[in-house]
């Protein structure tokens, strides 16, 4: 039987996915941009990702104490405008001419900066949405939303791209930010916000308390260890992936594609899955055998080879990581969002996310470098063999039985 969740979570839920459409349509764009049109060098692009993840995460870190004394309605709305903007000024600077490889570090920095942010209040304005038995198949419709744009999106941002170029998808993506706020505006009711002393000004210590809160709780701390280090270590290949496929094997670039989006529908099937898997065998043997699953086979991926054993290599491996991927994905939002009281919500959020993409910034770099050193075969092998320990992180059982106490943050009425 469906579950409704009412309409103020459509609401939320349509801003979200038209976003998330939007920033697939126009995933690449940004790399194929400054080769194209600003004949950028191989080590201009990577910078270009990797600056940008890193920068756009240290910026978001001190908002995150910010978002969680604010209503959280504003904040989603404010970002969602702020991602406008700095998208919109790529096509308009295109149109004038005046385009520069720094303006698209800058609008890459300020767009993941604003992502980071808008995930931190969301998320936090979710808890406060939903119930806490209804939060699992919440966070699986966004999940399996997320993995249906995953593969519709690129297929089609590239066609849009072979027709009228690429910055017609950074357009396109930079009106669904738009779409987004007008859907966050829509959502009636009360809003969350943690209450602060006047007197009371944010130190420099206040910064760390995300740290501290997901350190202190064993199985938070236990989720995000492991969450991080795979994460890591799965986008740390990505880069290597693209050389190996279209360099050395020679992939057409709509194999590249169906390689990568064809696997992608397996998450959308792992997040509708997930609910009935948790109620048929429980929460825990649920998250643990997905969480190992999804650390072995990445492996496969060490027997690469070119033509068309490796393009169906890629998307059985591919396939089945990201269907464990959106069978574990919901259960670990969902005990995140379970285990974190109201008033810490926003800040743990940002925490999570900043550190997740520092620590995909940082492996990215040393990937790049031992693939120098020994090929990008043996160096995404190398990943997947470090991928089989991540699932000694995970959650016990014991750990689970044991819940933190909630604090509930103010309400703040509507209007």
């Amino acid at each position: 039987m469906r579950v409704k969740l009412g309409a103020s979570f459509g609401w939320l839920w349509s801003a979200y996915a038209v976003s998330t459409y939007g920033t697939w349509i126009a995933f690449g764009a940004f790399p194929l941009i400054a080769v194209r049109e600003l004949h950028a060098s191989a080590f201009a692009v990577s910078l270009l990702e990797a600056a940008g993840l890193a920068v756009a995460a240290i910026i978001a870190f001190p908002l995150g104490p910010w978002v969680e004394h604010r209503p959280k309605r504003p904040v989603m709305i404010a970002m969602d405008l702020a991602r406008f903007l700095a998208m919109a000024s790529v096509p308009a600077a295109y149109l004038l001419g005046s385009l520069s490889y720094g303006q698209l570090l800058v609008v890459s920095v300020v767009s993941g900066a604003a992502s980071i942010t808008f995930a931190a209040a969301s998320g936090a304005y979710l808890k406060h949405l939903v119930r806490g038995d209804h939060l699992l198949i919440a966070s699986g419709r966004f999940e399996g939303t997320s993995w249906v744009a995953t593969a519709a999106g690129p297929p089609l941002g590239g066609a849009l791209s072979g027709l009228l170029g690429p910055v017609v998808t950074i357009l396109a993506d930079s009106i669904s930010y738009l779409l987004s706020a007008l859907g966050v505006l829509r959502i009636r009711g009360g809003d969350v916000a943690t209450p602060r002393d006047p007197a009371t000004r944010l130190r420099r210590a206040d910064l760390l308390d995300g740290w501290r809160f997901i350190l202190r709780d064993r199985v938070l701390r236990r989720l995000f260890l492991n969450s991080t280090l795979v994460g890591g270590l799965i986008m740390a290949t990505a880069p290597l992936l693209a050389l190996l496929l279209l360099g050395e094997y020679h992939f057409p670039a709509w194999q590249y594609g169906l390689a990568f989006g064809l696997p992608a529908l397996g998450g959308f099937v792992g997040a509708r899955l997930c609910a009935r898997l948790v109620r048929r065998h429980g929460r825990y043997r649920v998250m643990t055998v997905s969480g190992w699953l999804r650390s072995l086979f990445p492996l496969g991926l060490a027997f690469l080879q070119p033509g068309l054993s490796g393009l169906l290599t890629v998307i059985v491996v591919e396939g089945l990581l990201i269907t464990c991927m959106g069978v574990f994905n919901p259960i670990h939002a969902t005990e995140r969002l379970q285990r974190t009281p109201a008033d810490r919500a926003a800040q743990v959020l940002t925490t999570w996310s900043v550190s997740s993409r520092l620590t995909q910034a940082t492996l990215m770099v040393i990937w790049g470098l031992l693939a120098t050193l020994v090929g990008p075969l043996a160096a995404i092998a190398l990943s997947g063999v470090l991928l089989l320990a991540t699932p000694l992180l995970l959650p016990r059982r014991s750990d689970l039985l044991v819940r933190p106490p909630a604090q509930p943050a103010e309400r703040v009425p509507a209007g």
